[in-house]
């Protein structure tokens, strides 16, 4: 069974909804036989590499609210993130452009390391105020996951993977993705926002029953492989 997930790493909530994705899939008896891939999607395509601003002063501009407005709401993300067992500091929050880093995501998933690397930049962004746009910082985090550091600064310094990226954000847009976290299970069911535990666990439940093998009721009758018929059969 498949689950595709559409989001950013500078989205609080992407990473709520991918923990509580996570939390679902430990009680699920068939978690082994679940592939999650993450999607790109980026909220602000145009967000500066390089910058000074503050979470809570992009918020207040974004949001036409004072500051101390936008410092409550990320008090109030934050309360949301502890319940889930994670560290928001968006006082030292580095707002960056995520396009990069959602590039490291599709190289890591050539290697097998899509979900840790995934994992990786949420925990840099959000708990250890790092600079994601940062071609370095980047390196440092492939390579604390097992890639080859060297291999991924080639990889930023050239074009690879940016058609990668773009095809996602178009694949999403085709889908009327408008907003992350987003997710689809096995091409049939979606789940928007992060939603609760529970959610998570009934769409789970219900993609796996729809997508079980068939069942055979009747067996060991005549048939045909591709070495042989059963012709001699009396």
């Amino acid at each position: 069974m498949q689950v595709e997930v559409w989001s950013d790493f500078v989205c609080p909530f992407c990473y709520i909804g991918k923990r509580r994705l996570e939390k679902a899939l430990e009680t699920f008896p068939h978690k082994n036989q679940v592939e999650v891939i993450f999607r790109s999607f980026e909220l602000d395509p145009n967000a500066p590499k390089e910058g000074k601003q503050s979470m809570a002063e992009i918020l207040a501009t974004k949001y036409r609210v004072s500051l101390e407005q936008a410092k409550g709401m990320c008090d109030n993300m934050a309360a949301q993130a502890k319940q889930e067992e994670l560290d928001y500091y968006f006082d030292t929050m580095i707002p960056r452009n995520s396009f990069d880093a959602h590039r490291v995501v599709h190289y890591a998933s050539k290697h097998g390391k899509m979900n840790e690397m995934s994992e990786r930049l949420f925990y840099a962004f959000f708990t250890e105020s790092k600079d994601i746009a940062n071609p370095d910082t980047l390196v440092t985090l492939a390579s604390e996951v097992g890639l080859d550091g060297f291999d991924v600064l080639r990889m930023l310094t050239s074009d690879e993977h940016k058609k990668d990226v773009r095809n996602d954000e178009v694949l999403g847009s085709k889908l009327g993705i408008k907003g992350v976290p987003f997710f689809i299970f096995n091409k049939k069911y979606a789940v928007s926002g992060a939603q609760p535990l529970q959610v998570f666990q009934e769409v789970l439940e219900k993609s796996w029953n729809e997508n079980k093998d068939i069942e055979v009721v009747a067996s060991e009758g005549e048939h045909c492989t591709a070495d042989s018929c059963d012709v001699t059969k009396e």
